[in-house]
């Protein structure tokens, strides 16, 4: 349980479309709106882990080859994004807001996030926890995700709003990315490595 627990803390709080926007509105808006856009966020991601749990779980529990495939996308994509993340240069891969979002927009875009379905896939269908009760691992696992996944998204907010204020040198800016983008590639190794003791 713990090695999960770690792989959701690195899953989440490292870069994607969600912290990013977080960090973007609270880096244009403030805390407040980002807040609001932080509750979106949280209702769309449980809709996809609903989503993932209902019908991608039940595939994935059902067929060994199909849990490993899906386990390899997922785990391919998350090494994308830190590509492109250290390849950043020397600015902060925040994804800028041009327009105030609120709950709603926050809700939509998880549903088109692929990292959501990307990080839920590797979470649910990886790291057996009870693997004779799946209900009970599904359970266990959407409490811990959620009591990670919220402090996190409100710290990115916080973060953003506190960096605009701090104007970083481009090197700083730089190490900031590197440091992200190896948290996700250590998230990578944690996943294998527990694909390979279940």
């Amino acid at each position: 349980m713990l090695t999960f627990a770690a792989a959701v803390f690195f899953l989440i709080i490292t870069p994607g479309p969600g912290v990013l926007s977080a960090a973007g509105v609270g880096a244009a808006y403030g805390m407040q709106s980002g807040l609001r856009y932080v509750l979106g966020l949280f209702i769309g991601n449980n809709l996809v882990i609903i989503a993932v749990i209902s019908g991608l779980a039940a595939l994935v529990l059902a067929s060994p080859s199909l849990r490993i495939i899906l386990f390899a996308l997922s785990t391919a994509y998350l090494l994308y994004l830190a590509l492109r993340i250290a390849t950043a240069g020397s600015n902060l891969a925040f994804i800028p807001a041009k327009s105030e979002p609120g709950v709603i927009a926050g809700v939509l875009l998880q549903p088109i996030n692929p990292k959501a379905y990307a990080v839920n896939t590797a979470l649910f269908s990886g790291f057996a926890i009870f693997p004779e009760a799946p209900l009970a691992e599904a359970a266990w696992k959407l409490l811990i995700v959620n009591a990670i996944w919220l402090p996190i998204h409100v710290l990115w907010v916080w973060f953003g709003a506190r960096l605009k204020q701090l104007n970083l040198a481009p090197a700083r800016q730089k190490a900031i990315n590197m440091a992200m983008a190896a948290s996700m590639v250590l998230v990578v190794g944690l996943a294998v490595v527990s694909q390979l003791t279940a």
